[in-house]
């Protein structure tokens, strides 16, 4: 059974030969071919060689598209970019400083927009070359992440209680770009979509589950209808939105280190497949073998039969090897009794 294999069978409830291994690297895999992080996120064959690479030596189940976005400068975002490290958004000069601006905003073509492109061009390649081994992943914005890169983070916070009405005229924006832009991955040959809301976890309940939750569930369904699977990468704790986010509908969750795994299967269910929550500082950089053992025994026993392995967030680049290598050992290791 290889790594694409292992991954939609354990989704579809069928027999795996061990527990799926799907973390997530963006500066870390960058390092494995001793290229910049600024050049992997802009360059797609860069990020191509270097995801190979990773999942190669490692023994991953996925390849991924993932990087920071790339609809928000499509939209005429202002990035500030870095030689090594991951770009940010420039939220003093905002796309949508200007609320009005959102009624002129054009929606980019994903085909010919130069980052999104360039995401196409990428996962095309990954399949190509390693389809048929490994599971090839894309990735999108969620929502309330996708508003922020335009709005501002700290903008679009106020804008829930100032203008509530902006916000979802925000949201339906960006939801529509999110489905269009995950529709033309999936023809490229992606078959996950991830899906980054990092900032859905700031907002507490209420708001996420007025404002967020149904925007989400949009986003996860136009993937569905596109032939992806969808995975949610929601980053910090989502421990008082749990069970909403188990009612998504998401093939993946992700579970961050802030989050028990024993809540997170409480509160989301027995069916729902979770990943993580390893912390990638505190018990994968730092840790030694036996600690990540450990750790990820435990991990495992709270997260029961559908479990598949990662760290809770992105691995750091300066990780030991060798702690990757422990925790694909425990993976290769363990077979899920379903």
């Amino acid at each position: 059974m290889n790594g694409r294999e292992r991954v939609l069978a354990l989704l579809d409830g069928l027999p795996v030969d061990h527990l799926p291994l799907m973390p997530i690297t963006m500066m870390f895999a960058a390092d494995q071919i001793g290229a910049k992080y600024g050049t992997y996120a802009l360059d797609h064959r860069v990020m191509v060689e270097a995801q190979i690479r990773t999942a190669e030596t490692f023994g991953f189940d996925q390849v991924s598209g993932i990087t920071e976005t790339r609809e928000a400068p499509d939209c005429g975002a202002v990035v500030r970019y870095f030689e090594d490290q991951p770009f940010a958004m420039d939220e003093q000069n905002a796309c949508l400083s200007s609320k009005a601006v959102l009624t002129e905003l054009k929606m980019p073509d994903p085909g010919s927009a130069r980052n999104m492109h360039d995401r196409l061009c990428g996962l095309a390649l990954l399949k190509a070359r390693v389809g048929g081994e490994k599971l090839v992943e894309g990735w999108v914005e969620g929502p309330c992440g996708a508003a922020a890169d335009l709005r501002g983070i700290n903008t679009l916070m106020l804008d829930f209680y100032d203008d509530p009405a902006f916000v979802l005229d925000l949201f339906e924006f960006v939801v529509a770009l999110g489905i269009r832009f995950g529709r033309a991955q999936v023809e490229a040959g992606a078959e996950m979509i991830g899906v980054g809301d990092p900032a859905a976890s700031l907002i507490g309940p209420a708001l996420y589950r007025d404002f967020v939750w149904p925007y989400e569930k949009k986003l996860v369904e136009g993937l569905h209808a596109a032939g992806a699977r969808v995975r949610l990468h929601i980053c910090g704790s989502t421990r008082r939105i749990l069970e909403d986010i188990g009612r998504l509908g998401c093939d993946i969750v992700d579970v961050d280190s802030a989050v028990p795994m024993s809540l997170a299967r409480e509160k989301t269910g027995p069916k729902q497949v979770l990943l993580g929550n390893l912390d990638p500082v505190r018990d994968l950089r730092n840790g030694s073998p036996q600690s990540i053992e450990a750790a990820l025994s435990e991990c495992h026993r709270q997260a029961g039969a559908r479990y598949i392995v990662a760290a809770g967030c992105e691995v750091p680049r300066d990780t030991p090897p060798e702690n990757i290598q422990t925790m694909a050992g425990y993976a290769s290791s363990h077979k899920p009794e379903l």
